[in-house]
């Protein structure tokens, strides 16, 4: 990362980080985006050229206007795309011509170069304020304010995008679809004429929500292609858009998707968009570079190395009771666990998923004396302990709706369809809000709760207040926001997790208040390969659940081997989601291993830099992480099914130090057959070998034959002349 640089230069701004530069005209109205891509060394000569960058030509059936869209397009400037405010007056002001009133840049104390553009529409009367942050990892961030400054009267604001224009080499386009238990399929098509839409109506970030829209050179892979990126930090309703007009602009959008009527400002009042990030770079691992280092760069990213987690949900689901936990948590404590969570069951009529949500008691009927003896048999064992809740959520046979129906989010006095037996909790109401927070602020301080497993099940339907009929799905996402955040007022070391049907709210906003995210709750190692490999466009690591589960996955029935399902979770926040008590005292033996292996290698998992080598066969995948100074990498070469030809071929590992030599280092902790030929492995991991960063990076290792569902892990350690290691690398464990 490196310090944002600004620069003016004729009525334009030039912003540059981690070689990304953003050159932005505010020499009138709505800021213009002129240049987005490969930062360039400026001269004074430039910066007449520079601000002739948004000039274009007309033609016979075209409206007379000479200049590139505005971050905010305007039907008044000429754009006959989508605009990016939509609202009215009563019917009028639907259309908008702002005027540049000021510009300003600013500094903030975490390296951030702010530019601030203010702009009036005295006959709308509204103004609009931008703000375009370049950020030291190279990404960037706008977002939009339109305030109403009328004196008498309303301003619905029906759509407030922003929009980010990207050049014509971008031909083809990248985003992700998804269900519950396979969230982040990737889609590829061409980037053609009109508008590829993507909305999210679930009030939440969804299974199915593209975390990314990317579009880019034809071909880009993760090493190669120039690309351009966007992700709104919004876990409500979204909607991201890539359009290609007649004009032959290309833009990239996405803002917050406002309910009819959710937005009406009175005078004086303001509305905010969400931000919309930005990544430009070779590759895609160029792109989750960028997102890895802002998020890594945070005051609130975690500090504390990663603890191995054991969630009990798939060892015993609603079957909870003191002795078996505690066998539980006494094995996991025999294999390396540190952090242990009590999943869903453990409060009043809980029994089954039908009943009990929103009744934050501990249930006596399973728990006679309160929580505690099994908090102080997981804190005796040197464990955390971690506790289930599904806050924003409420069944209908439950104390809390028979007292209060007038808590549960509808249309008016008709309730919503169910989903999993639930409704959702109002919280825009202050008394549910209020219940809410301190029936879990009790619960944490009463058991010194250490981390929170924070679910949310259930689509936002009907999501209005039953009282007046008005929606408030943007009002629900803020204060669930502000739930999180007072909990961690009250509670600083609290670690919040968020899961949404297990992946399902994903995004940039939630992430300000949680410190991991569950990426599916599907486990089975060969649909998680997929599934992280995705995810980790957008969050590094150490921020993504990952978990060893049973041998045969409860949500496929799929059955592999323990190598196969520790090699997929080393790679994220490790943990184990197994009934330990039905594994044998070989696989615990091997299970323990593997917990040493991601204690000793976490810190460079969790700092590194993410590679993947662009290989072109579907059925095999390499990919890991390097460390930040290239003197150590851990690589896993995974086979997803079996292929056509006999050899897999080589494989390319890039990110290394061209002119070291590494040390070539297996990792074998499991006793299964992964080779499939009787001559054995290639010969560089049967015999010691060294290979320089030059060779690795070009010409690539050959890769090892497996059977279909195995991987293979590997270090590679840079060496000196004697081949001792080249520097002394810190393992923190």
């Amino acid at each position: 990362m490196s310090v944002p640089r600004a620069e003016e230069a004729a009525g334009s701004v030039i912003l540059e980080a981690s070689d990304t530069a953003l050159v932005v005209d505010v020499s009138g109205g709505v800021p213009r985006i002129l240049h987005w891509g490969p930062s360039f060394a400026t001269v004074p000569d430039d910066a007449a050229f520079l601000a002739s960058l948004g000039d274009t030509q007309g033609g016979a059936d075209l409206l007379e206007v000479r200049k590139s869209p505005s971050v905010l397009p305007e039907q008044s400037a000429g754009w006959m795309g989508t605009p990016g405010l939509e609202g009215h007056r009563n019917g009028t002001s639907f259309s908008s011509a702002f005027e540049l009133q000021s510009w300003r840049l600013d500094d903030s104390r975490d390296g951030v170069r702010s530019l601030v553009v203010d702009a009036e529409d005295p006959a709308a009367q509204l103004l609009l304020t931008t703000t375009i942050e370049m950020l030291p990892s190279g990404l960037i961030r706008v977002a939009a304010r339109v305030t109403n400054t009328a004196q008498e009267s309303d301003y619905c604001v029906d759509a407030l995008r922003v929009v980010l224009p990207i050049p014509a080499e971008a031909v083809e386009i990248l985003d992700f679809t998804g269900r519950h238990l396979r969230e982040r399929t990737p889609q590829r098509h061409p980037f053609v004429a009109g508008t590829h839409l993507r909305e999210g109506r679930r009030g939440r970030t969804g299974s199915d929500a593209s975390i990314l829209l990317a579009a880019g050179t034809p071909g880009f892979g993760f090493r190669s292609g120039e690309v351009w990126a966007v992700h709104t930090a919004w876990s409500g309703n979204h909607a991201t858009f890539a359009e290609l007009g007649l004009t032959g602009a290309r833009v990239l959008g996405a803002g917050e998707l406002l309910l009819p009527g959710e937005m009406i400002l009175g005078p004086g009042a303001s509305y905010s968009s969400p931000f919309v990030y930005g990544a430009y770079g070779e590759g895609l691992d160029r792109i989750a570079q960028a997102f890895h280092d802002h998020l890594r760069g945070r005051a609130s990213h975690p500090a504390s190395p990663r603890p191995v987690v054991l969630n009990t949900w798939e060892a015993v689901y609603f079957d909870q009771d003191l002795p078996s936990l505690t066998q539980l948590a006494e094995l996991a404590a025999r294999v390396g666990v540190e952090r242990f969570v009590l999943d869903d069951g453990w409060f009043t009529h809980r029994r089954h998923d039908r009943a009990g949500l929103g009744d934050w008691q501990v249930a006596r009927d399973v728990w006679p004396d309160g929580l505690g003896p099994l908090v102080d048999v997981v804190r005796s064992l040197g464990m955390q302990f971690g506790l289930w809740f599904e806050p924003e959520m409420v069944n209908e046979d439950s104390d809390v709706a028979r007292a209060h129906p007038e808590w549960i989010l509808a249309p008016g006095e008709r309730l919503p369809i169910t989903g999993r037996s639930q409704q959702v909790l109002n919280l825009t109401i202050p008394e549910a809000l209020d219940y809410i927070l301190e029936s879990m602020s009790s619960l944490i301080e009463e058991y010194s709760i250490d981390y929170i497993k924070w679910d949310h099940n259930r689509d936002l339907v009907e999501a209005g207040d039953r009282a007046t009929g008005a929606p408030r799905v943007h009002a629900q996402t803020l204060a669930t926001y502000a739930l999180m955040d007072e909990l961690h007022r009250r509670h600083p070391a609290l670690e919040i997790e968020s899961c949404s049907s297990g992946g399902g709210r994903v995004d940039l906003g939630v992430l300000e208040r949680t410190q991991r995210v569950w990426a599916s709750d599907c486990i089975d190692a060969l649909e998680r390969q997929q599934i992280q490999r995705w995810t980790g466009l957008l969050l590094p690591p150490e921020l993504v659940g990952s978990h060893v589960g049973a041998p045969t996955a409860h949500t496929t029935h799929r059955t592999h081997s323990l190598a196969f399902r520790a090699a997929t979770a080393v790679f994220g926040h490790f943990g184990i989601e197994w009934d330990l008590r039905d594994a044998s005292p070989s696989e615990l033996e091997e299970l323990a291993a593997w917990v040493e292996l991601y204690k000793s290698e976490r810190h460079l998992i969790h700092t590194g830099t993410a590679v993947h080598s662009d290989y072109p066969d579907d059925a095999y995948w390499a990919h890991g992480y390097v460390s930040p100074d290239r003197d150590r990498a851990l690589i896993s070469f995974v086979a997803l099914g079996t292929t056509a030809g006999v050899h897999p071929g080589r494989i390319r590992i890039p990110g290394l130090r061209d002119e070291a030599f590494y040390r070539i280092e297996p990792i074998e902790l499991s006793a299964s057959a992964l080779t499939r030929v009787a001559g054995g492995p290639p010969s560089w991991w049967s015999a010691p070998a060294t290979v320089s960063g030059a060779v690795l990076r070009t010409i690539g290792l050959q890769g090892p034959m497996l059977y279909p569902e195995q991987a293979l892990l590997f270090r590679l350690v840079a060496i000196d002349g004697t081949g001792a290691p080249a520097s002394r690398t810190v393992e923190r464990k």
